[in-house]
């Protein structure tokens, strides 16, 4: 176990050599190192005097070439939950479950460690690799230098996925982080959801899990990728994802982060072929002293693409957010559409939001806007309901699910079940752990119910 703050290219020379890596792996951790020792922990200056990135302290955080395999207790019934579906489950370093059935496997469906990929599909995952520049980010260099663990996805061709592929990844009870590389590939014509779910168990010290996520839709894919960090205050999280969309494909990605005692997020979406569409919707819930630092930034390539991102955040007691991004609409891709926005409730006056939106138009014939706003709550709104006899707490639950509403409307039943779930269990400080209970299928049925009855409307409207 050796502390962040003192690793060196030993370290990263003994991940390589207890993997047998091929040759190239072993260069380019090294060179990836080596920019990682140069680079500050935020490299836009514009960012810099905002971020939070330095509360996550080096010399707290331990890594392990090999973490303990085990799960702490709060965990456990949820991966009893997910054993008869498709899943894998990573803890610390290591893999500690997977389970395709053999009809998936049987057309192609690949579920597995990246270590595994690395042997079976080494082009591929090289090509994966080599296209992170580790310049962009201090910890993108410090994941291809020093990742000791990851997970890799591979929907072939035209498969259809009527159920979701759950990813469970959690840092170990051991008191070690993780540093994981993970790869989605989506190719051509393939339909699938993915659901993250990442968490952390009670901590007298600092871990971290260190994501570094590509993923490759190809064209005419649709992918739909719902991620939940549901980690204990004591830990932080930091993840980069890339995203590149080719022609026709399609992107839906919704993001709750409810745990960690800080999450830096940075999102880089490619819409890389004509007609590529994302749609991305983030929900931030914040208490205590928890700060959030998130970056979406849609990069239109080729013409005729679609972007959307809208953040929300809702922030208690001291807790702080931090949303960043840019459109950037190419010379290449005229008759583009994109849209950009962050918005953020402060429900007592020492919680604190900046937003910095940002446009880069290189091209005629598009469309692109982005807005932000940070509102105090409506006391106005806390007298109406507080003369329908409810109590403070009540009256604010109900003006953040009011707030919250319009950006669940894109969302399925069940994924706006999961964060209604969430935010009831934040809010009562229950453990932020999806677990199907009596009070999760309630909320299920409710949402099913709301959407039939929108289907109705939609239905009754055509024949005005």
């Amino acid at each position: 176990m050796q502390a962040l703050s003192t690793i060196t290219t030993t370290h990263v020379d003994d991940i390589s050599a207890s993997k047998s890596e091929p040759d190239w792996l072993k260069q380019y951790r090294k060179n990836s190192f080596t920019i990682y020792q140069t680079l500050p922990p935020e490299v836009s200056p514009l960012y810099n005097k905002y971020t939070d990135a330095k509360r996550m302290d080096p010399a707290q955080v331990s890594l392990s070439i090999i973490s303990e395999n085990t799960i702490f207790d709060t965990l456990k019934p949820r991966l009893e939950e997910l054993e008869s579906e498709i899943h894998i489950i990573q803890i610390g370093s290591n893999i500690f479950r997977i389970h395709v059935p053999d009809e998936m496997k049987s057309k192609g469906l690949v579920v597995t460690s990246i270590y595994d990929a690395i042997k079976t599909d080494g082009d591929t995952v090289r090509k994966i690799l080599e296209s992170s520049n580790p310049n962009e980010d201090k910890y993108t260099a410090l994941n291809n230098a020093a990742f000791n663990s990851g997970i890799f996805i591979k929907i072939p061709r035209s498969l259809v996925l009527e159920k979701p592929i759950h990813v469970v990844s959690s840092v170990s009870p051991d008191g070690t982080s993780a540093i994981s590389k993970n790869i989605i590939v989506a190719e051509e014509s393939s339909r699938a959801s993915i659901v993250q779910e990442l968490y952390a168990p009670k901590s007298s010290k600092q871990q971290a899990y260190l994501e570094l996520m590509t993923i490759n839709a190809h064209q005419n894919s649709q992918l739909h990728l719902t991620s939940f960090q549901a980690m204990d205050q004591s830990a932080v999280s930091f993840s980069t994802r890339n995203c590149t969309i080719s022609q026709d494909a399609k992107v839906n990605s919704y993001l709750g982060l409810f745990g960690s005692m800080l999450s830096r997020y940075r999102t880089n979406y490619y819409l890389n072929g004509v007609g590529a569409s994302v749609q991305d919707a983030e929900v931030v819930f914040g208490n205590n002293d928890q700060s959030f630092d998130l970056s979406a930034n849609l990069i239109h390539l080729q013409p005729s693409t679609e972007g959307q991102v809208v953040q929300r955040s809702v922030l208690k007691n001291k807790s702080k957010s931090l949303f960043k991004g840019m459109i950037k609409i190419m010379e290449t891709a005229p008759k583009s559409k994109s849209f950009l926005s962050g918005r953020s409730i402060l429900l007592d006056k020492d919680a604190k939001s900046d937003a910095i939106p940002g446009l880069e138009i290189l091209t005629n014939d598009v469309k692109a806007t982005h807005s932000a706003s940070v509102a105090q709550i409506d006391e106005e709104q806390i007298f109406y309901l507080g003369a329908r006899c409810l109590d403070r707490s009540e009256a604010e639950k109900i003006i953040v699910e009011g707030f919250l509403e319009p950006m669940s409307r894109v969302m399925s039943y069940q994924v706006r079940a999961w964060i209604s779930y969430l935010i009831e269990a934040k809010w009562q400080n229950r453990d932020l752990v999806i677990k199907s209970d009596e009070q999760l299928k309630s909320i299920v049925e409710v949402e099913e119910v709301r959407y039939k009855e929108a289907d109705q409307l939609e239905t009754h409207y055509k024949y005005r």
